[in-house]
């Protein structure tokens, strides 16, 4: 039923991993049920299916750069809108079996990503180790746990959960590093606007017309909405075909970004609603605040306007 709080939750696992930990900084998922998911296609399709209410996927990475199989998944299949992001701090730690010590390590589990972020501090403190690809920080710490390797790359969550015992923390090269994710379900009303909220989009752009991208900025300029983030991504069906995804402020409520998309729905070949949503406390304590509306484009002066227009079109002519 629209309106009806999430219980049901899926996310990206398997257990012990980052997606885990952001899931459980959401209340209702504290509350409820958490199911990991083998894959991102897996946890989408989980929420589509209606065997889950919402999904936990991880969006972009501080360091990496966007998921691109979240993007692709979100472009694709059955409509899944965004109603909540999770910004997370991304800690990893080495971690092993209670009594080991760091001297004795000489093979430590790592997802690729992890141990990449980590090439510094591996190449410090364990120079002779040999660093073995895993498929998740889980699986990492999991490892550690069955004794088949030394040591782990994992996330706190992961080495408590398979009761190890935390060697080094805060061992990444950039410890400012943090990953965003999407809380996504099943289309309805988003969640009202708050003042800080951001939009995200799907834009797939007329091949055929001359400057298409630059239209598209321009719907979203002249009206004062400010584009956060844009990346591309190929569409499938030949080469130099992308869709494009971006996330403005604003919310499908306020009316100059619904006068945007307006805009965008005229000279795009399609565009999907991905959702609106509120942006994560994090962006505030990071010191950054809510952009506001340039001179004559917040909603009291386009309410003026459309009032204006009204009379004019009534014989009124002040």
């Amino acid at each position: 039923m629209p309106g009806t709080p999430p219980t049901r939750f899926v996310y990206l696992g398997p257990e012990g991993t980052f997606a885990e930990q952001a899931l459980r900084s959401v209340p209702a998922a504290e509350r409820g049920t958490r199911t990991p998911a083998r894959s991102v296609g897996e946890a989408l399709d989980s929420v589509r299916a209606g065997d889950a209410d919402a999904a936990l996927v991880p969006l972009e990475n501080s360091i990496g750069g966007a998921v691109g199989v979240t993007l692709d998944e979100m472009a694709e299949g059955e409509p899944l809108v965004i109603t909540r992001e999770v910004i997370l701090s991304v800690e990893f730690v080495l971690a092993a079996r209670p009594g080991t010590s760091l001297s004795s390590i000489r093979t430590v589990a790592a997802h690729p990503q992890a141990s990449t972020q980590c090439r510094g501090w591996l190449r410090d403190h364990l120079p002779d180790a040999v660093v073995v690809d895993v498929l998740s920080n889980g699986a990492a710490a999991a490892g550690a746990g069955t004794g088949e390797y030394d040591a782990a790359i994992c996330a706190p969550i992961g080495a408590l959960r398979h009761r190890l015992t935390t060697l080094a923390d805060k061992i990444a090269d950039h410890p400012d590093a943090v990953t965003r994710f999407a809380l996504v379900s099943r289309p309805g009303p988003p969640p009202p606007p708050t003042g800080d909220d951001l939009t995200s989009l799907a834009v797939y752009i007329a091949h055929d017309r001359v400057g298409a991208l630059l239209s598209v900025l321009m719907e979203l300029a002249v009206r004062g909405v400010n584009l956060t983030r844009i990346e591309s991504r190929p569409t499938g069906e030949a080469l130099g075909r992308y869709v494009f995804f971006l996330d403005c402020t604003g919310h499908v409520a306020d009316v100059r970004l619904g006068e945007a998309l307006q805009g965008l729905r005229r000279v795009c070949a399609d565009v999907r609603f991905l959702g609106s949503y509120p942006r994560h406390r994090w962006a505030e304590a990071a010191g950054e605040r809510p952009v506001p509306a340039p001179a004559g484009l917040s909603d009291v002066d386009y309410a003026d306007a459309a009032a204006w227009l009204a009379r004019l079109r009534t014989g009124e002519l002040t």
